[in-house]
């Protein structure tokens, strides 16, 4: 067995690299230093065939840095967590439907037709519906820093570098982020992620969950990451860059004199919350300012109605705010429940999550807001879960089945030292497999309720339950 570290000072790379030779077998595990890391089991025809193969991934290893040493002497860092400053809002109160305490502060939010999400700093996501009803709730190992979605998938990020796909009845490992890259924020498109982190580096990770491309940003403190078509944007401690999504080209480089705490995204325009209490509005052609919108305190959150008809903030004063696209402020108000970490606007509500936790539905309708003003709101229901609500965490064991069924065949096969998936079903492509990787063994083949053409062509996207063929 043999063990090694690569440390460096300054919030630089704090990983282990431990490769163990058994036989024929090569086990190699890495990670953090202070977790237990990633573990990879390689087969070769012979142990000497096994001992080459371990040589040379040891030799690779030290040339990049790494140095012998002993488990547990170095200790785990600990992972950023956005400051939580939050003062009470001096403003009339916003007419808050309805609110769910999740338990810690919360960053991760996501709402569609169907229901609300919300992940906080305990690895805890539930669903709520837009009644107010709690759905459903996962335990996710660390701490959710946000909630993404992408056509049908919904993505959470966690500090344990991970990215779970929450689409099916349990999580799945979806990305492994690299070690030493301390995740801000995430967005995706299409499969291809984009990871902003604590250096200013933006990183894009395609599909099969490998590196495509990265680049370091003028900054520090990446806060924001969007992504289209055609583009990352990437916001920072100096401003918001633009990089091409096939090959990370720079494409322009907007300097803001603010910090860029939060990013959102139309389809001309991407807005920056920034620490000096603005939003700002950037042409996504550009990046010329074409708009900001004031606020009173640092800009933790924004989001827009759709097309940008309307522009929403939330400060660290715990307020919200509304402003037409012109940057003409509409209204203020409170909200009652800590400083809103993360928004989105959705028929005419607006819900948060917040730095106590809450999950906020906010009637943000013109009647409503104009009775808020004049001091008449309704009285907030408080949700609670249901005690028998069913904890669901994540699990690399699939059930099995020996029938085919109505769905998808896909079989695992070994290229090079990867695992790759790909259809068996007739009728289509010979193209990879979104697939997670912990469940992949080479040579099984498994059942899946279907499978989508990305939207780029190229690949498919597995999606439903996962099922193993006996």
């Amino acid at each position: 067995m043999t063990y090694l570290e690569l440390s460096e000072d300054g919030g630089g790379s704090h990983k282990f690299y431990e490769v163990t030779v058994s036989g024929a077998q090569v086990t190699i595990t890495y990670g953090r230093i202070g977790e237990s890391g990633q573990t990879k089991v390689t087969a070769f025809p012979d142990e000497a065939k096994a001992r080459a193969a371990a040589a040379k991934k040891i030799g690779e290893k030290v040339r990049k840095g790494y140095a012998p040493a002993q488990r547990g002497v170095r200790q785990r860092r600990a992972v950023t967590r956005r400051a939580i400053t939050s003062t009470r809002s001096t403003a009339h109160q916003a007419p808050v439907l309805w609110r769910f305490d999740s338990g810690a502060a919360a960053f991760g939010i996501f709402v569609d037709e169907e229901r609300c999400w919300v992940g906080n700093q305990r690895g805890d996501v539930y669903t709520v519906s837009h009644a107010g009803t709690v759905t459903s709730r996962y335990r996710l190992p660390d701490g959710v820093k946000c909630i993404v979605a992408d056509d049908f998938w919904i993505y959470a990020g966690c500090d344990d570098g991970r990215v779970y796909d929450l689409s099916g009845k349990v999580p799945r490992a979806a990305y492994e982020i690299a070690a030493d890259v301390d995740i801000y924020w995430l967005d995706i498109h299409d499969g291809v992620l984009g990871v902003s982190d604590r250096a200013g580096r933006i990183t894009t990770i395609d599909y099969e969950d490998e590196f495509q491309w990265a680049r370091s940003g003028q900054g520090d403190s990446a806060w924001m990451v969007r992504c289209d078509e055609k583009a990352v944007y990437h916001g920072h401690s100096r401003g918001v860059a633009r990089y091409d999504a096939e090959d990370g080209a720079p494409v322009w480089q907007t300097a803001l004199a603010e910090q860029v705490l939060f990013g959102w995204q139309e389809e001309k325009a991407v807005y920056a919350g920034t620490s000096r209490g603005a939003v700002h509005r950037l042409a996504k052609s550009d990046g010329r300012v074409e708009a900001v919108y004031r606020c009173d305190g640092a800009v933790y959150s924004c989001a827009t109605s759709p097309g940008g008809r309307h522009v929403f903030a939330g400060d660290n004063h715990s307020s919200v705010y509304c402003f037409d696209a012109s940057g003409e402020r509409l209204w203020k108000l409170a909200t009652g429940c800590g400083s809103a970490f993360s928004m989105q606007y959705l028929d005419e509500r607006l819900y948060i999550v917040t730095t106590d936790g809450s999950l906020a539905c906010i009637d943000a309708s013109e009647a409503a807001i104009a009775a808020a003003r004049a001091g008449t709101v309704p009285q907030p229901v408080d949700v609670k879960a249901a005690a028998s609500l069913a904890v669901v965490e994540p699990s690399a064991v699939v059930e099995t089945t020996t029938l085919a069924g109505d769905g998808v065949v896909v079989e695992c096969v070994r290229e090079g030292e990867r695992l790759r998936v790909r259809v068996v079903s007739p009728g289509y492509e010979a193209w990879n497999v979104q697939f997670p990787k912990d469940v992949r063994e080479a040579g099984a083949r498994y059942l899946v309720d279907g499978v989508r053409s990305a939207g780029r062509g190229g690949f498919y996207r597995a999606y439903g339950e996962i099922r193993r063929l006996l």
